[in-house]
């Protein structure tokens, strides 16, 4: 079977996204695992991150693999002009995979038609985030109990959010509705809204927070993304322009939960997190058990079915 890298949430159907939630629940289970051992494992951090970056070494660490790689650009190469193409290359011939992050856009896929090992897309830009989206369907899926027929509100930058372009995408195999909620500077591009009409999900477009999501099952909020505005005066205007506050959630469903990929600014009000229907703390853990699954499938050709 061929060794994929994993670019864009599309790289998996649905049948193989379900094995990878499949897989995660397995790994959840019992985590510290040594499948693989002798492996070598690199990730480039053009940009800053904390979850993501964490969790991957984490979860190779945990499997007993071993991790080199940068998580400051700055102390790399790049600074002296080097290109990402070099670099794949030359990071290809040590390690077994490369878990990339980018600011540009396509940056990933890029890599991936040059790169000798599979590369495994950690964000470029305002483009993809796989992993970030596979460990989003495996909260939904624990806390619901099902990926089919739920309502979604999607709230804040739905412009620049790459979390919630991928998870539009990867919905699309289960009958979901959505409400997209945000300001008209930040509101979804018109590609994504494309996808639904093409596909026929179900969506409509609100400016308002309150009110607009006591019919959701899940409430996904979003940071507006400061390091994506060209103009800070664009981002002044609509930096607090949605917080969720604790008395909003009185009249939501009992089984609304709350994700958000983090890191929160001020669109989650602290007493947020004493609700039950907060998840985002867990959904972070999720990121764990998901890049095992998701490394596991890239270095041991694990069959997807």
């Amino acid at each position: 079977m061929k060794i994929r890298s994993l670019v864009s949430i599309t790289d998996y159907n649905k049948e193989e996204i379900l094995e990878i939630l499949n897989l995660a629940a397995d790994f959840e289970a019992n985590p510290n695992r040594k499948t693989l051992d002798g492996k070598v494992i690199a990730t480039l951090f053009f940009e800053p991150s904390t979850r993501t970056r964490l969790s991957f070494e984490t979860a190779v660490n945990r499997l007993g693999g071993r991790i080199i790689g940068f998580s400051d650009s700055m102390t790399s190469s790049s600074v002296k002009g080097e290109t990402l193409h070099d670099t794949i290359k030359m990071v290809g011939s040590y390690a077994d995979a490369i878990v990339m992050r980018h600011p540009l856009e396509g940056a990933a896929r890029y890599a991936s038609e040059i790169s000798p090992v599979p590369i495994i897309n950690a964000g470029d830009g305002a483009n993809q985030h796989p992993s970030q989206t596979l460990l989003d369907l495996y909260s939904i899926l624990k806390t619901q109990g099902t990926l089919e027929n739920l309502k979604i509100c999607l709230v804040g930058d739905l412009k620049y959010g790459r979390t919630v372009h991928s998870l539009i995408m990867a919905m699309s195999h289960f009958n979901p509705s959505f409400r997209f909620i945000a300001p008209d500077e930040l509101k979804m591009p018109d590609e994504y809204k494309d996808f639904c009409r093409k596909n026929n999900i179900p969506y409509e477009e609100r400016t308002e927070l309150a009110g607009n999501f006591d019919d959701a099952d899940i409430l996904y909020i979003t940071r507006v993304q400061k390091e994506r505005f060209l103009d800070l005066i664009e981002f002044e205007r609509v930096k607090n322009v949605y917080t969720l506050k604790k008395s909003m959630l009185e009249h939501t469903k009992p089984n609304l939960k709350i994700l958000h990929p983090l890191p929160r600014v001020n669109e989650i009000a602290q007493d947020v997190d004493e609700s039950p229907k907060a998840y985002y703390f867990q959904q972070a853990q999720n990121g764990l058990y998901v890049r095992q699954a998701i490394v596991s499938k890239v270095l041991m050709n694990v069959p997807i079915f």
